[in-house]
């Protein structure tokens, strides 16, 4: 799992740094965050497993969200030409298209791991598992390949705000895309304001994971009572 994860991180990493394109490049850096979450995976078989199992639950709820969010902007760029498929014709979107510029922006930011966003504390809580694991160097290696994962998220943010507008997003984002990127836009910046919900729940989902004890033929709750 180790390996697994440090492929996968340095591998969409770099891979997503030359890509043009928008939907090559949101598919490389998927790689890069499965990698970020089997550093939980592997934080799993240390001595503080629940923390481990609670971190990869919520990178990936908080993954899902944003990745949804992204994907409803990406198919909402359309021009009387067609789809939207290169980085560089989004140059100047947040004067043509504000809104959905603002949302975009926000999963940029989250997934470049910059805080306060939910993407900032996905990647936290499977690091923080990973060191207390003493699993340091997948850690440390985890935090450079999120480094140099920013510079591709933030590229984008700076050809939307700070580039003149080239050739227009001239069409209207659909009212049910624009619902969901609104939504989960905000979802990303309400994990920031009030965690505990989510942290709660799946800290009980956590719990309960491992007092499952599997054997061949069966499965059985571990009786935990002192």
């Amino acid at each position: 799992i180790i390996f697994m994860s440090l492929a996968s991180m340095v591998l969409g990493s770099l891979a997503a740094i030359g890509q043009q394109s928008i939907k090559r490049l949101m598919a490389y850096s998927s790689i890069g965050h499965i990698g970020f979450a089997l550093v939980g995976f592997a934080a799993i078989a240390g001595e503080n497993s629940a923390e481990g199992v609670s971190g990869v639950i919520i990178y990936i709820i908080i993954y899902s969200v944003m990745t949804i969010g992204t994907f409803a902007c990406i198919l909402s760029m359309r021009r009387s030409q067609g789809m939207v498929e290169q980085i560089d014709d989004l140059s100047g979107l947040s004067q043509t298209r504000p809104f959905m510029a603002f949302c975009l922006a926000v999963f940029m930011f989250s997934m470049a791991g910059i805080p306060p966003l939910a993407g900032f504390f996905g990647k936290f809580y499977v690091f923080r598992a990973a060191i207390n694991a003493e699993l340091y160097t997948l850690a440390v290696l985890g935090v450079l390949t999120s480094v140099i994962g920013a510079y591709y998220y933030l590229r984008i943010v700076k050809i939307m705000y700070l580039d003149a507008p080239d050739d227009e997003v001239n069409l209207p984002m659909p009212r049910n895309l624009s619902l969901l990127a609104g939504a989960s836009a905000f979802l990303m910046v309400l994990f920031f304001i009030y965690p505990k919900p989510l942290v709660s729940v799946v800290d009980n989902a956590a719990d309960a994971f491992l007092e499952i004890d599997v054997q061949p033929g069966y499965v059985h709750y571990q009786d935990t009572a002192k």
